[in-house]
């Protein structure tokens, strides 16, 4: 008798029932769509959506339907022009609050949005995507540097208790003799203060002269230093750029370096993202600073000036406040940064490393009861028309975002408050995935179309539907109502595939399609090999239960180490390789997993509900 345990019907069942919800997004379709996302980051609510409509339909501009999805507002179009002619309009009416971005948008229904259920991601060369060229301002890579310098000797002479009037960068004409320069009090020894800065930087060209502001000591960076801050930068920039497009959940990017100083970025799918922009090229970090509590900030901002040791500095709010020049702690010191909810609102936890974290646990120690505030440093590069002519500037904002007294003593591990919950989570983005080394600015961006062209695009997906319908007909016609089985597990096959790339989120290109085209033959050959041994077993005179119970029982080893090899090579692929070539492993590896289960499990189940049980067939409809 052939039978089949109930609990592996249930599986298959289960197994399938699952599979066709999560692909069934991908068999929808999708429409053109305009992307609109508050500048505060917060979601878009109904009130947002019917104000965005009414802006359209003001305005004469078309679209099919809008909704929210993952807090932005998604409006669907029939075609270009309209889908144009609407993000035109929000540009004109919303710029100040929100920010738009052309799209597309999956057509299925809001039940699988709900669910979380989306379709797969394409490649860049089936879907297209936001090509980004930046350049690396490599000399604002060796201003960080001396920046880094410049708090290093003012901590390390404050430890020593020796005075000074004033720390600042220097560099001489033409660009030589870059480094930073001490300003010290009369009657301050001067080999002292060189010895506590030399032991905090051994490779510096150390000077000590008489200025015409008095006494100083001068440390200075020597060519080969300035041009390997500038190479370091650049790979430190790539590295931060694919940490922040990993970050934000974009699959298979491109970030490579082009040239002597600038880097490639190309991001399938997204389609003029101005939110996606902000995030990579923002040259952001943190500083923690202590109120100076002594001076007058109103005095400071009527004089245009701050007092000896401390600056000026303004929050959101546009409140000025005083500032002490030491920093405790700054953004390229932290470990890890999440956003969290706190009893004053959402917040980001903090984790310093080990050195910030005894500079922060000294300081507040001390300062209990005293103000401590967070800096955001921002640079950017605008575009001025300055004696008729435009050209670009280097604009830094630097703004207080959180200021707040001490309440207790804490060392590496602390709270940021005061944000939206929009910004907070961006601003843990940005201090987890590395503060970027030298500014970033954007010379060249275009949305592009699939790179291989629709030509190619609409033959890969032909040769894919004629590649299985030929093995269909050919299963068919050889194997009678055994090639139908077949056929429907092979489909099945393809449907369990789709669903698992849907839902690892595995970016399907055109190398994509032709492994799974190489799953389906793969597939068919385990098929056929299960087919032969139960003719085989019927010539030698065996009943058909008892030939297709053997037929399985016999082929199952070839099958296992004909695909156990093919995996392990596709593995290796998955974890190695890169691109297109990575695309290929991906589906190639989990076709091999898709296939084992339907061939070795769904056929069985179909063939035993056919010819199992209690049946006594007399033949077998396999040709």
């Amino acid at each position: 008798m052939l039978e089949f345990a109930r609990w592996k019907y249930i599986l298959v069942a289960v197994v399938m029932l699952l599979a066709l919800v999560f692909a069934a997004p991908n068999f929808f379709g999708e429409d053109l769509a305009l992307q609109v996302a508050r500048k505060d980051r917060n979601p878009v609510d109904a009130a947002g959506i019917a104000q965005i409509e009414d802006l359209l339909k003001a305005r004469g501009a078309p679209y099919k339907r809008a909704f929210v999805d993952d807090g932005r507002a998604m409006v669907l179009f029939e075609d270009v022009p309209e889908q144009l002619r609407a993000r035109d309009a929000a540009n004109d009416a919303l710029a100040a609050t929100h920010v738009s971005a052309l799209s597309s948008a999956s057509r299925a229904p809001a039940f699988f949005r709900g669910l979380g259920l989306r379709p797969m991601p394409l490649g860049l060369d089936l879907r297209g995507g936001l090509y980004l060229s930046y350049q690396v301002d490599v000399n604002g890579a060796v201003d960080q540097l001396l920046d880094s310098y410049e708090q290093d000797f003012r901590r390390a002479l404050t430890a020593k208790n020796l005075a000074f009037t004033d720390v600042t960068q220097v560099s001489g004409d033409g660009g030589s003799n870059i480094g930073v320069r001490v300003l010290l009090p009369p009657g301050t020894d001067t080999g002292a203060a060189r010895a506590a800065m030399q032991a905090v930087a051994t490779d510096l060209s150390y000077t000590a002269a008489d200025g015409a502001g008095g006494r100083y000591v001068q440390a200075v960076l020597s060519d080969a230093q300035i041009t390997e801050r500038q190479r370091n930068a650049i790979q430190q920039n790539i590295v931060t750029l694919r940490n922040r497009v990993n970050e934000l959940g974009v699959s298979e990017p491109i970030v490579q370096q082009q040239g002597i100083d600038r880097v490639n970025v190309q991001l399938p799918g997204v389609l003029n993202s101005a939110e996606v922009k902000d995030i990579l090229g923002k040259v952001a970090t943190l500083e923690f600073r202590l109120t100076d509590t002594v001076n007058s900030v109103q005095e400071a901002v009527a004089r245009g000036r701050a007092p000896l040791g401390s600056r000026l500095y303004y929050h959101r709010d546009g409140r000025p406040t005083l500032l002490k020049r030491e920093v405790i702690a700054t953004g390229d010191q932290l470990v890890d940064a999440t956003s969290t909810a706190t009893q004053d609102g959402p917040g980001v936890s903090v984790r310093l490393n080990a050195q910030a974290g005894d500079q922060m646990l000294r300081t507040t120690q001390a300062n209990l009861g005293r103000p401590m505030a967070v800096v955001f440093i921002e640079k950017s590069r605008q575009k001025v028309v300055v004696n008729g002519e435009e050209t670009e500037r280097d604009i830094t904002t630097q703004q207080v975002i959180s200021e707040a007294t001490i309440r207790g003593v804490f060392g590496n591990q602390f709270q940021i408050t005061g944000l939206s919950q929009g910004e907070a989570r961006d601003l843990a983005l940005l201090m987890r995935s590395g503060q970027l080394a030298a500014p970033l600015f954007v010379v060249n961006e275009r949305v592009i179309g699939p790179s291989l062209g629709q030509a190619s695009i609409d033959a890969g997906t032909k040769s894919l539907l004629i590649g299985m319908a030929a093995l269909f007909g050919f299963m068919i016609f050889y194997y009678h109502l055994f090639g139908v089985v077949a056929a429907v597990v092979l489909f099945g096959n393809v449907i369990l595939l789709t669903a698992l790339l849907s839902l690892m989120g595995a970016a399907l290109s055109l190398p994509g399609i032709a492994g799974i085209l190489l799953t389906v033959g793969m597939a068919v050959d385990a098929n056929v090999i299960i087919y032969e041994r139960i003719r085989e077993e019927l010539r030698n005179g065996v009943s058909p239960q008892t030939a297709i119970r053997a037929g399985f029982e016999k082929a199952f080893s070839a099958i296992f180490d004909a695909n156990i090899t093919t995996a392990i090579a596709g593995i290796v692929l998955w974890v190695f390789g890169t691109g297109p070539i990575r695309g290929f492993a991906v589906v190639l590896t989990l076709g091999i997993a898709t296939s084992m289960f339907t061939t070795l499990l769904g056929t069985r189940a179909l063939l035993t509900l056919i010819y199992g049980g209690r049946r006594k067939p007399a033949r077998l409809a396999i040709g």
